[in-house]
């Protein structure tokens, strides 16, 4: 097992490491600008508005309570798929990752569309936990695959119960990765739109929203975004902490490496239920909904396939270009997390991470400001949204690369080390390869993340461009509903492909660590 190193990290990385977190500072840069130019007066007239606490309180209790649904859902999920005797273990880990293909929105409308009176916090709770969960079940699936259960095994021959053996043998070795779990799922939630707006449930992302919208009160959007900053600081912080106690506690109980699997015996049924329930609703739902609206003849008579290609095209490419991006942004942060430890470690990741709490048309505005004024031959070209991607979606790559750095054993560095290899040709012969699995599950994370992203790719593509959620977003601002379905479906199906790679990729991160374990 990995560890953590209090020396010095290379300069050249953690000049890299900086150059990333000052490229993924633009939006905070660009909401300081606006805040510092309201003024002191609007901003604590802002702070006096009763609406205010009103919205913060609101993203506090959907953020947390959506975090702890899909912790109690994803945990023993992902328990039956690495741990338990389950037949066809390769389907239902594929369902599992098949959520992640479907944006809030998407879920939010084919729910409407069946319960028209679904509206406010239960609503919105409700369909986004549903899409949230797989960003709990896979990391901690992969976590379960690389443990061992022979500490399980020891506190059984004391006399601990089952329940009691899973929480002093198995819990140490994932709670790591339900934190990283949980941090995704929060900070995913403070910055939903699409989902809150459609259920009419109003939270700073929504106001934000109304405010750009309005236009003549930007400075208020800004200083309600800054406020969603602070509240993704607040979260990242927490879960720093607690990942760091978990660490501690982790090298205390780590044992050999020794799978066991657990019949499930008259459990089977509840099992299979609790591993159906999250992709029937998040995906089964939604899609019986589109499938009606598609065949409907209004939908057929407007159907323009070529419209529909080019859609998918640009939706492919450039979510990939994002893929790239942060990736490339995430590599230096990610691997000083995994390997050093100290104060200027903690800001680097902590900035890396507060990207994704801020809204998209934030970030989307921010980058437009940044290219007029920098870089205006790049303004609303294919490049600056793929930059807007990579920024927005580096915390999902850092998580995946840091895990997956962390879990290649320090022991195989230090032997390459001794035969003479240097950091870098060491990094690429050893690390990088026995990491690649986790950094290609990162991208593909990214990637279906990217494809679903509507409000920044609303600013900055370029005239003319078109992606399979614009098209869709487009139609249903306007209740076209039927027109709708054909993009619904198609995204649907576009995602899906990465989310079910990325199930596999999970699976074989798995794999490989249990082989260097």
């Amino acid at each position: 097992m990995s560890r953590t190193r209090a020396v010095r990290p290379p300069r050249a990385l953690l000049a890299a490491a900086v150059v990333a977190c000052a490229l993924a500072a633009i939006p905070l840069v660009y909401l300081l600008v606006r805040v510092g130019t309201a003024g002191l007066e609007d901003v604590v007239a802002v702070f006096e508005r009763p609406r205010v606490p009103v919205l913060i309180g609101n993203t506090v209790l959907l953020a947390a309570s959506v975090t702890l649904t899909t912790v109690a859902i994803g945990v023993p999920s992902a328990f039956l798929l690495a741990r338990a005797r389950l037949r066809g273990r390769a389907v239902w880990t594929v369902l599992a990752a098949l959520p992640l293909a479907v944006p809030s929105y998407l879920a939010a409308y084919g729910w409407l569309a069946a319960l028209p009176w679904m509206q406010g916090f239960w609503a919105a709770w409700f369909v986004l936990s549903l899409v949230a969960v797989p960003y709990v079940t896979l990391p901690v699936a992969a976590a379960l695959r690389a443990g061992t259960t022979g500490l399980d095994d020891v506190a059984r021959t004391l006399g601990r119960g089952p329940l009691a053996a899973f929480r002093l043998g198995t819990w140490p070795q994932i709670r790591p990765a339900v934190l990283a779990g949980a941090l995704l799922v929060c900070l995913y939630t403070l910055s939903d739109f699409g989902g809150v707006a459609l259920f009419r449930y109003q939270v700073l992302t929504t106001a934000i929203q109304q405010a750009y919208g309005a236009s003549f009160n930007r400075d208020y959007a800004a200083i309600l975004a800054s406020l969603l900053v602070l509240l993704a600081v607040a979260v990242v912080i927490a879960e720093q902490f607690a990942r760091g106690r978990a660490a501690r506690q982790f090298g205390a109980v780590t044992g050999p490496a020794r799978q066991r699997r657990v019949r499930l015996g008259r459990w089977s049924a509840p099992a299979v239920a609790l591993l159906a329930v999250p992709p029937g609703l998040a995906v089964v739902v939604p899609v019986m909904v589109l499938m009606v609206r598609l065949f409907e003849a209004q939908t057929l008579r407007e159907f323009d396939p070529a419209e529909l290609a080019a859609a998918a095209g640009n939706t492919v490419l450039l979510s990939a270009g994002g893929a790239v991006v942060a990736v490339a942004l995430a590599l230096p942060i990610g691997i000083l997390a995994a390997r050093y430890r100290g104060r200027i470690i903690r800001a680097i990741e902590t900035t890396g991470y507060l990207a994704l709490g801020l809204p998209g048309i934030v970030v989307g505005l921010s980058l437009v400001f940044f290219s007029l004024a920098a870089v205006p031959a790049l303004y609303q070209t294919a490049f600056v949204l793929a930059f807007a991607y990579g920024v927005l979606f580096m915390p999902k790559a850092i998580g995946g690369i840091r895990s997956a750095t962390a879990q290649v054993p320090t022991s195989l560095e230090d032997v390459s080390r001794t035969l003479g290899n240097g950091r870098l040709r060491t990094w690429w012969l050893v690390t990088a390869r026995l990491a690649r699995p986790g950094i290609a599950a990162a991208a593909l994370l990214v990637a279906v993340t990217a494809m679903k992203e509507l409000p920044a790719t609303l600013l900055l593509r370029p005239t003319g461009t078109d992606t399979l959620a614009t098209e869709l977003w487009s139609r249903t601002d306007v209740s076209a509903y039927g027109a709708a379905a054909p993009y619904a479906v198609t995204l649907l199906l576009v995602a899906a492909v990465p989310a079910f790679l990325l199930s596999r990729a999970r699976a074989g991160a798995g794999e490989l660590d249990e082989a260097v374990a």
